[in-house]
């Protein structure tokens, strides 16, 4: 595609995410660094400032095919238009494929289900996975149909204006009713499946807290995240001494009330339209799982 700058002193990546079609600043950065733009005939940089009538052209190359099968795997879209998909992820299923898991994955699902029509940013055709939840957490999480709206959902996720709302049943109770968990989190430092709440090598995270519900030795919570560490509510809860119920890996080993992974549900989720900036906002209900508990919690008083 061949585009005249119409201004004088922007810069060549800013010029080509404001007038070329569904490109954002990264997308162009990208481009530019992988030689595929040109500037009056010659290799430009990112930051190369433009003159009125600058011809700039570019070529955006074909993403390549990933290898990774399509597999006719339920799944439940609980939102959809021609940008964004929100899915309701059951309890048990893999997001991504990897050992162990090479072609039973939410991913594998969206192949089959949605071919042609997912972001593919990063020069692959791959399923535009906007962020991840756990195997065992269920909820809801976003994927993207196109380039533009991968790139405009990571940066709400990166500058915390997607809203992430979970229910946790967690162990023991809480003399506050609302709180705030201010704590960094890193690797763990001697079993490096885990996280930690820990100074050194470690990132910012902040999780928000408020009980729904008590009951005689567990609390129903609502969570809100402020930031987006792996297993973040999950490390936050321990920390503050109430581990999730059923998580045997950051919480009690044995598991309790039935339950051998953690009641952790990614109940709301909202976040701006990336074309159009208006809100939007998911719910997910409570999955049946997580409604057992609560009768037996209720049956227990």
């Amino acid at each position: 595609m061949i585009l005249f700058a119409d201004t004088a002193g922007e810069r060549l990546d800013a010029f080509l995410a404001r007038v070329a079609p569904d490109m954002s600043r990264s997308s162009a950065q990208r481009l530019i660094e992988e030689g595929c733009v040109t500037l009056n005939g010659k290799t430009p940089k990112k930051n190369d400032r433009l003159q009125e009538g600058d011809k700039v052209s570019f070529e955006i190359p074909e993403p390549k095919e990933v290898d990774i099968a399509p597999r006719d795997i339920p799944l439940e879209i609980v939102y959809e238009d021609d940008d964004v998909i929100v899915l309701n992820k059951p309890k048990g299923l893999v997001v991504h494929p990897a050992a162990g898991h090479q072609d039973d994955t939410l991913v594998n699902g969206l192949l089959f289900a949605k071919a042609g029509q997912l972001s593919g940013i990063n020069g692959e055709l791959r399923p535009g996975i906007v962020h991840r939840i756990d195997k065992d957490t269920s909820g809801l999480l976003a994927v993207a149909k196109n380039d533009l709206a991968h790139t405009v959902l990571a940066s709400q996720l990166k500058d915390h204006s997607m809203a992430r709302t979970y229910e946790a049943i967690v162990c023991g109770n809480f003399k506050e009713d609302s709180g705030t968990v201010d704590a960094p989190i890193g690797r763990h430092p001697s079993d490096r499946k885990k996280m930690c709440v820990i100074a050194r090598n470690s990132k910012n995270a902040v999780t928000h807290w408020e009980v729904v519900t008590r009951y005689r030795g567990y609390t129903h919570v609502r969570c809100r995240l402020e930031t987006g560490r792996t297993h973040q509510i999950r490390v936050h809860m321990a920390h503050i001494g109430h581990p999730i119920l059923g998580d045997t890996v950051y919480g009690h080993k044995k598991p309790e009330l039935g339950q051998t992974s953690q009641c952790l549900h990614a109940g709301t989720l909202s976040f701006a339209h990336p074309r159009t900036g208006l809100p939007v906002v998911v719910h997910a209900d409570l999955p049946e799982y997580f409604r057992a508990v609560l009768e037996k919690l209720n049956k227990i008083g």
